[in-house]
């Protein structure tokens, strides 16, 4: 009767002082990164960190969030990469660091709005939750080049990894700390976090939630449609280990039967040539 008694108020107070961390990738946005750094400060009601990871900047990003964490003190943790690593690199060396119970992720563009982290984080405790994503339904992007090639890949991604999920591409989501650090990211695998999850939780503890878009005013995107080609060779990776990293014979033996059986169909067919109908085979393609 104890332990049954014990744990919901022992979740009930860490829900009360859970501390956040806040993850934000970098690049080239040192005119903008201070009032992206401020809104996200300024919405938790709740301990909170922010990790900069500056991604190889060549601008002064690195000198805004040096002086910005002078100025404001350790809530802010600024990281700096050697070079460029892209995002996802960007974004697990600021998990890595992490030290709250809920870690949240976001772009530091400010499209993505910090006023839902509160609403998104409060979820996340309440209802048992692993993941909040964010869905931006009212998507800010252009039609061509950004919405139709996003609503194809999240139609991919949740046929081949059966995690439904509206907007895979959303920067702005909250995860569990304990469940996150489970997982790695490689590649451009930060779209891929949800399949990722449910490799170490129940997909029904992954939710999505709508929240707001703001059009693109600072800069341009530093992961533009150049992606794609990368993506599809991460999502191949991600098919192939939710399904076949127990039994990876499974999926080799499969190509192997599969070559084996054409070359022997090709040798029965050339036997008969040779044999029955007494025709030369040594110069045929076969």
């Amino acid at each position: 009767a104890g332990k049954f008694s014990w744990r919901p108020w022992e979740q009930n107070r860490m829900n009360e002082k859970a501390r956040i961390s806040v993850v934000i990738p970098a690049f080239n946005c040192a005119q903008w990164l201070k009032a992206a750094v401020e809104s996200c400060l300024g919405q938790s009601l709740r301990p909170v960190q922010v990790i900069v990871v500056d991604d190889g900047s060549t601008d002064g990003t690195w000198f805004q969030l040096s002086q910005r964490a002078a100025e404001v003190g350790p809530h802010i943790r600024p990281l700096r990469l050697q070079r460029n690593f892209k995002q996802t690199a960007a974004m697990q060396a600021g998990i890595d660091c992490a030290r709250g119970d809920v870690i949240v992720t976001m772009d530091g563009d400010l499209q993505n709005d910090p006023v839902d982290i509160p609403r998104m984080v409060a979820r996340l405790l309440n209802e048992e939750l692993d993941l909040v994503a964010g869905w931006r339904k009212d998507r800010k992007d252009n039609m061509v080049m950004r919405k139709i090639p996003s609503q194809i890949a999240n139609a991919l991604i949740a046929r081949m990894t059966g995690i439904a999920l509206k907007d895979n591409g959303c920067s702005l989501k909250v995860f569990r700390a304990s469940t996150l650090k489970r997982v790695r990211l490689y590649g451009e695998m930060h779209r891929f976090i949800p399949a990722w999850l449910s490799t170490v939780t129940s997909s029904k503890r992954i939710a999505q939630e709508v929240v707001t878009h703001h059009p693109r005013i600072h800069g341009v995107s530093k992961y533009g449609i150049s992606r794609t080609f990368r993506v599809l060779l991460d999502l191949f990776f991600v098919y192939f280990f939710m399904r076949y990293r127990a039994r990876p014979g499974h999926f080799f033996g499969g190509i192997g039967l599969s070559l084996v059986g054409a070359g022997c169909l090709i040798l029965t067919y050339l036997s008969f040539v040779k044999f029955y109908l007494d025709e030369d085979i040594g110069t045929r393609p076969l």
